[in-house]
């Protein structure tokens, strides 16, 4: 236990110092102001719009831009955005990512397809009429959507030796292919509000990797100086935007009487502390799926996990990180045990008092994103975790009742 203490504060004193000497590129007192009331800011455990709290309930709805690509389906994406703002929800998470394949975005290193980066121009351009803001994720740790896995196959057919898909993490030539992926969605100039990605309040934070792991690396080692480097670069890009990684929120070796949390105390390569206290990210995120991390688990058992899972991060992102954490990711599965619409709605309450208890009592859980938003005519999509708001009138109410009490918060923190 006394060893740990020292490792603990010899990693929290470090990071510190590299946090001291962190400076944003292009950042003055006065541009940085100015801009702080036009940007989503992470200030301590709470996020800022204009100076004043932003809480940021909402959901995920990943396919937005390829929906949105197609003329005949982009009907779809303005449909859940106008949901979300019917609900009061104030953010909604989603790919700025689609590499190789049908209908990609990035059809080969550095090759865009113009009709689908049109697609993204749309969402956002509808996100900020609907008064919603946007995580936009980068790239995927699976193979949907082309991923790491992609990079690496690009790096391999240019003649270079990869010998599996976690060296996306480490290779020269995949690391600059995801950099130039980078750079040319955040320097994107929206050709329906002329804005540059760069410089659009409507966008909340750029992800940098839908949940990242490497398994080939438990340490940590690989991951921690992957996300260095890419927070890094984002940020030289972009110095508007917040940053956040990405995380599930495994445990690593920096806390490892915190990895008891982590399912099956198994770990990904990922260090939920240390990861997190690289300067360049703003905040923490969390995802849970224990119907799948916990296999066999009863109804009860998998609240009782997602119970200890947001406790645990919550306090760690109040006394080690003193950054706000976000639910980017949570669902209950109609093919979990004892799923029934009531059970998934008291599901979601349960997460939802959870945040909310936090926020209005000053803690760091500043919102969530349940998984996922579908709508009619996409039933062939469906994961089991879908949520067609339109056909189901409970969860839709359970979810405008908490993004009602979060968006409360705003003017009473205020006052």
């Amino acid at each position: 236990m006394a060893s740990r203490r020292v490792i603990l504060s010899s990693l929290l004193a470090v990071l510190a110092l590299a946090a001291a000497a962190f400076v944003r590129p292009g950042h003055g007192a006065a541009d940085d102001a100015g801009r702080s009331a036009a940007f989503a800011r992470a200030n301590g455990t709470r996020f800022t719009l204009g100076g004043r709290p932003f809480y940021s309930n909402g959901f995920n709805a990943y396919w937005l831009m390829y929906m949105a690509a197609d003329p005949a389906e982009r009907s779809k994406a303005t449909a859940a955005l106008e949901e979300a703002a019917r609900l009061g929800a104030t953010l909604v998470r989603t790919w700025a990512f689609s590499d190789g394949g049908y209908r990609a975005l990035q059809a080969s290193p550095g090759v865009y397809d113009e009709d689908v980066f049109r697609g993204l121009d749309y969402v956002i351009a509808e996100a900020k009429k609907h008064g919603v803001h946007l995580i936009l994720s980068l790239v995927n740790n699976w193979d949907g959507y082309g991923g790491k896995k992609k990079y690496v196959q690009w790096a391999r057919e240019q003649g270079h030796y990869l010998s599996s898909d976690d060296d996306f993490f480490t290779n020269s030539v995949a690391k600059a292919f995801y950099k130039n992926h980078v750079k040319a969605v955040l320097t994107r100039a929206n050709t329906l509000t002329g804005l540059a990605y760069k410089d659009d309040p409507t966008i909340f934070a750029w992800e940098l990797m839908n949940e990242p792991r490497c398994q080939s690396d438990l340490s940590g080692r690989t991951l921690q100086a992957w996300i260095t480097e890419m927070a890094g670069y984002a940020k030289s890009v972009d110095p508007n935007h917040m940053v956040e990684i990405g995380l599930e929120g495994f445990y690593g070796e920096s806390m490892p009487d915190r990895r008891q949390f982590n399912p099956g105390h198994f770990t990904v390569g990922t260090d939920f502390v240390s990861n997190n206290l690289i300067p360049g990210i703003d905040f923490a995120t969390i995802h849970s799926y224990p119907d799948q991390w916990v296999p066999g688990a009863s109804g009860d058992a998998q609240v009782a996990f997602m119970r200890r899972w947001m406790a645990s991060h919550a306090g760690d992102a109040a006394a080690l990180l003193r950054k706000p954490l976000l639910v980017t990711e949570f669902g209950w599965s109609a093919r979990a045990n004892g799923y029934t619409v009531a059970a998934r709605d008291a599901y979601f309450g349960m997460v939802y008092d959870a945040i909310y208890a936090s926020a209005r009592a000053g803690g760091p859980l500043a919102g969530g994103l349940f998984w996922q938003v579908m709508e009619p005519g996409m039933e062939g999509w469906t994961d089991g975790y879908d949520v067609v708001l339109g056909r189901s009138p409970s969860t839709a109410a359970v979810v405008s009742r908490d993004c009602a009490r979060m968006n409360s918060l705003i003017s009473q923190v205020s006052q």
